[in-house]
C-alpha cells in the first residue's frame, strides 16, 4: 500500500461519513433555525426549547434513513474488504 492508496481510502471514508450523516445534520440545522426564529419572534428564551425538538427530529430522520445509512456503510466496508483481498 502506498500513499495514493491510503489517501484514496481516507477520502472514501470521509465521503461516506458526510453522506451518511448528511440527512441528520441538515434536519438538525433546519430545526435549529426554526426554533431560533421562534425564540426571536416570541422572546421566549428557554434553554431546553432548543434541544428537545432537535433531538426528536434527528431521531426521526435517523430512523427513516437507517437503510440508506446502512447501505452507505456496507458499500464502504465492501470496498475496503475488496482492497484487502486484492492486496490494495
Amino acid at each position: 500500500m502506498n500513499e495514493a492508496d491510503a489517501l484514496d481510502i481516507v477520502q472514501s471514508a470521509i465521503w461516506t461519513i458526510i453522506i451518511a450523516s448528511g440527512p441528520a445534520v441538515a434536519v438538525a440545522m433546519l430545526v435549529g433555525i426554526a426554533v431560533a426564529l421562534f425564540q426571536a419572534l416570541t422572546q421566549v428564551q428557554e434553554v431546553t426549547l432548543t434541544f428537545i425538538p432537535k433531538i426528536i427530529a434527528v431521531l426521526v430522520v435517523t430512523a427513516l434513513t437507517a437503510t440508506f445509512i446502512g447501505q452507505q456503510i456496507l458499500a464502504f466496508t465492501q470496498e475496503i474488504y475488496g482492497r484487502i483481498g486484492t492486496g490494495f
